[in-house]
């Protein structure tokens, strides 16, 4: 049963006490407003109007249940204009995730120019390197790099990265260069958080498994070790962008290079969008979308 039929048509025809101006009010036929009144009055086994040739009044028991409904129709308008106010300045918090660099430099920037443009917003912004459960966890919003794996969640691509294999030429006058991926085995590669590299041979993509004497989950670490001469590095063009410009490292392995990889937002796939997150999901999109090579 819907509580609400007819309801909408027998407020405009107690407001406007007439079938045919209510009608003309909601946009539809004298008899569809009619036939939804008889409708309700069956329903609620109640006559609610008085009719003449003349004039429509209510009844007693019509004048009782106009105020009540009016209630609930002035709490739905409150609650609509609730939601507007919300679209037109968010509010509320939102619980995001980021990796630990990309976060510090670029996520974060926009993150603070958003609370900025809407302060009334709350943001809690976990910064790591780990892969977390957004929705067994909370998260309303996660910026992910490279390769996804979870296929159930949303994603909208944000921006693009380039990945680099480089060594300092210190290391390359010792020890040479690769110049075909069977070579990498020849050499120390300062591993991440993955001991497998990716690239491209012949239009296919391929990832091979690196080894050497050092791991570790902070890039800026593996960057200093390999401008050091210590080692090969595989890192996004955002790490080592200045020292290759500075000449303290060279690309390597150029003809293997993965095209651009995705920076991506993504949300659960069961959970709509709520203004206040697609508003920081927009300005990441827009902020981000300068080339980052």
């Amino acid at each position: 049963m819907f509580l609400w039929e007819g309801v909408t048509e027998f407020i405009s025809v107690a407001e406007t006490e007439s079938f045919t101006a209510a009608g003309r009010r909601l946009g539809i036929s004298t008899a569809q407003v009619s036939r939804q009144i008889s409708q309700l009055e069956a329903r609620l086994n109640t006559k609610l109007f008085y009719r003449t040739t003349r004039k429509v009044s209510l009844t007693g028991e019509g004048s009782v249940y106009y105020s009540h409904c009016r209630q609930v129709m002035d709490g739905l308008e409150e609650a609509e204009r609730a939601i507007s106010s919300l679209r037109d300045t968010p509010q509320g918090s939102i619980k995001m995730t980021a990796p630990v660099t990309y976060g510090e430099q670029y996520v974060m920037p926009v993150v603070l120019d958003y609370m900025q443009a809407y302060p009334d917003v709350e943001i809690t912004c976990d910064l790591t390197n780990q892969m977390i459960d957004l929705v067994e966890d909370g998260y309303d919003l996660a910026v992910r790099l490279g390769h996804l794996r979870d296929s159930s969640m949303m994603a909208k691509r944000l921006a693009s990265r380039m990945q680099y294999v480089c060594a300092s030429p210190e290391y390359i006058e010792k020890y040479g260069a690769p110049y075909t991926l069977s070579e990498l085995g020849q050499h120390n590669c300062l591993v991440g958080n993955s001991n497998h590299w990716h690239f491209v041979e012949k239009g296919k993509a391929r990832s091979v498994r690196v080894s050497g004497n050092l791991v570790c989950g902070s890039g800026y670490a593996l960057l200093e070790a390999a401008i050091r001469g210590m080692g090969l590095i595989q890192l996004p063009g955002y790490y080592v962008d200045e020292a290759i410009a500075a000449g303290k490292l060279m690309v390597l392995l150029k003809p293997y290079q993965e095209p651009k990889e995705g920076i991506w937002a993504l949300y659960p796939h069961n959970r709509q969008l709520s203004p206040k997150i697609r508003l920081l999901v927009d300005m990441l999109a827009e902020k981000l979308a300068e080339p980052r090579e």
